[in-house]
């Protein structure tokens, strides 16, 4: 063991160079990749591109094990190195933190299913908090070590410094003399560019990342400023049951992250309607008039998004899919409900027997408010025993069938059946 050790730390320095190196270009690919899995812009442009962009991300997370495991074999030969340079030490430190933070976060939150929501939130949090954190530290490390900045000749605003030089006069006698000798640099470039990069990087990200701690510290509270930019104008808004406002669940834990595949639809009355369809006996359509009068029940239920958040203690307002299915005649020869989404291009299922859980419902209000275009509004589907993304959002036609149907997501790498563990 001990000779293999002695091999791989063989040509110390150059393996070191290669390893910050892979390092660089493993971290890079997870910033882009991470960014774009994380941005609504990008998800709506990248479609089901986005799915091979993640598992991208997560054989790129896996793969940056292999850095971390080979420097440790260096670390202790660096250590030694670094035993006069308490700077770099820190540095190296601040670097391995960042690493295994990012690896094992990140194995969690791949893991969703096995570890479960709880270990996952904690697991997100964390990732974030390195993301938010270390990125910027790992742009400012590496933009101001760059080989040019360590040229002395680049360097500006030197100070001359003075030595004691011994000199001797015609007799012979020594003198002690001061002469100047090359300046050297007190305030250089280097130190100049690494100001203005933390400055600049502490303007553009901290206010971003104090935002993020804010709303990931507290529950919340948002819902009426996302309600006063609803796209959404849907006349008169709907009279929240007594039960649901204030919320009987003490509102919402947590903060929704708004996820969609395609550009966010509007409504208005003009354009909204809601059916239900296919081999019922008693198909119907309702306006948006007639559906506010349908009789509504109060449920208070977590919301788990399958990328490893969750919302906690939500009050949803809305009409069980069971009285929808009871009410227009479900059909013996179906055996699927299909659910279409506003945008005209998402779609889910269940089956029948799913369809019939008592919490699933088909909600038009959130903790007594309007549910606002960007998470799903006017009227969204909740089903509260699996993963989010069957929860269709811009809900307005559900339809019966007798044939299989994989939905958006399912069809794009998600599994069909996207049950919660069991606690």
């Amino acid at each position: 063991m001990g000779r293999w050790i002695a091999a791989v730390q063989k040509g110390f320095g150059k393996k070191l160079i290669r390893l910050h190196a892979w390092n660089a270009w493993l971290v890079a690919l997870l910033a882009v990749t991470g960014l774009v899995l994380v941005g609504g812009f990008w998800r709506e442009i990248l479609g089901e591109v986005r799915v091979w962009v993640r598992w991208l991300h997560i054989i790129g997370g896996l793969a940056l094990l292999v850095p971390v495991v080979y420097y440790l074999f260096l670390a202790a030969k660096h250590w030694k190195r670094l035993s006069d340079k308490p700077g770099q030490k820190f540095n190296v430190i601040v670097v391995m933190v960042l690493l295994v933070g990012w690896i094992v976060s990140g194995i969690l939150l791949w893991l969703l299913r096995q570890v479960g929501p709880a270990v996952a939130n904690s697991a997100l949090f964390v990732h974030d908090l390195l993301t938010w954190v270390g990125l910027p530290y790992i742009i400012y490390h590496s933009l101001t070590r760059t080989a040019w900045l360590k040229d002395p000749k680049k360097r500006t605003i030197k100070q001359p410094v003075t030595v004691e030089k011994t000199i001797t006069d015609k007799s012979g006698t020594v003198v002690a003399a001061s002469s100047p000798t090359a300046p050297s640099p007190f305030y250089t470039r280097r130190t100049f560019l690494r100001s203005a990069i933390g400055v600049g990087l502490a303007v553009s990200i901290g206010p971003t990342f104090v935002r993020w701690l804010g709303s990931s510290l507290t529950s919340g509270g948002t819902w009426e400023q996302v309600a006063a930019s609803n796209g959404n104008k849907m006349i008169p808004d709907p009279t929240p049951l007594k039960s649901s406002a204030p919320p009987i669940g003490g509102g919402a834990q947590g903060e929704f992250r708004v996820y969609t595949v395609t550009p966010i639809p509007n409504f208005d009355n003009s354009n909204w309607d809601f059916k239900i369809d296919g081999l019922v006996d008693k198909p119907q359509t309702w306006n948006w008039e007639q559906f506010l009068k349908l009789k509504r029940d109060v449920q208070v239920s977590d919301f788990h998004c399958v990328t490893g958040w969750s919302v906690y203690k939500n009050t949803w307002e809305g009409i069980p899919l069971s009285d929808f299915l009871k009410a227009a005649g479900v059909q013996s020869s179906a055996t699927m409900v299909k659910f279409y989404s506003g945008d005209n291009v998402y779609t889910d299922s269940l089956t029948l027997d799913q369809a019939q859980m008592k919490d699933i419902i088909v909600a038009v209000l959130h903790d007594g408010n309007i549910i606002p275009a960007d998470l799903g509004g006017p009227v969204r589907l909740v089903i509260p025993q699996m993963y989010a993304y069957k929860s269709v959002k811009w809900l307005n036609r559900i339809e019966l069938i007798a044939e299989d149907h994989v939905g958006y997501w399912e069809q794009r790498g998600y599994d069909k059946d996207a049950w919660l563990p069991k606690a």
